[in-house]
């Protein structure tokens, strides 16, 4: 009797080892390439300022020029326009000219969305 049970146990480790490879396996092929997940750790370093938040949030709603961002977050205009320019290469925010002006918004939806969870996430 004793063989039995062990026999059963030794069974059922085996079954439950061959369901383990085989979630193993399913999430491997699933797993995108390594340089997809590399593009997304460097997106998600550019969220990782406290400065470029500050200014992807103050576009949530509006867009707005270098020397409105500025002015809103008490720093240089160089130093928007260097986290801009961040900003810009990372396709979070977009920009339009109007005559000697330049104005810059949230890039899609999808930045909306990404900075509506973070808030959602942080606020609970």
């Amino acid at each position: 009797m004793a063989k039995e049970r062990e026999d059963r146990e030794e069974h059922m480790r085996k079954e439950a080892e061959a369901a383990r490879e085989d979630i193993v396996e399913q999430v491997s092929r699933q797993q995108p390439d390594d340089e997809i997940l590399y593009d997304l750790a460097e997106l998600f370093k550019v969220f990782g300022d406290s400065t470029r938040i500050k200014i992807l949030y103050s576009m949530f709603e509006n867009e707005l020029c270098v020397n409105d961002i500025a002015n809103l977050l008490h720093l240089s205009q160089s130093s928007v326009s260097h986290q801009l320019r961040i900003l810009k290469t990372s396709k979070l925010v977009k920009f339009r000219r109007e005559g000697k002006s330049v104005y810059y918004s949230l890039d899609d939806e999808h930045v909306r969305a990404i900075i509506s969870m973070g808030m959602e996430h942080v606020e609970e």
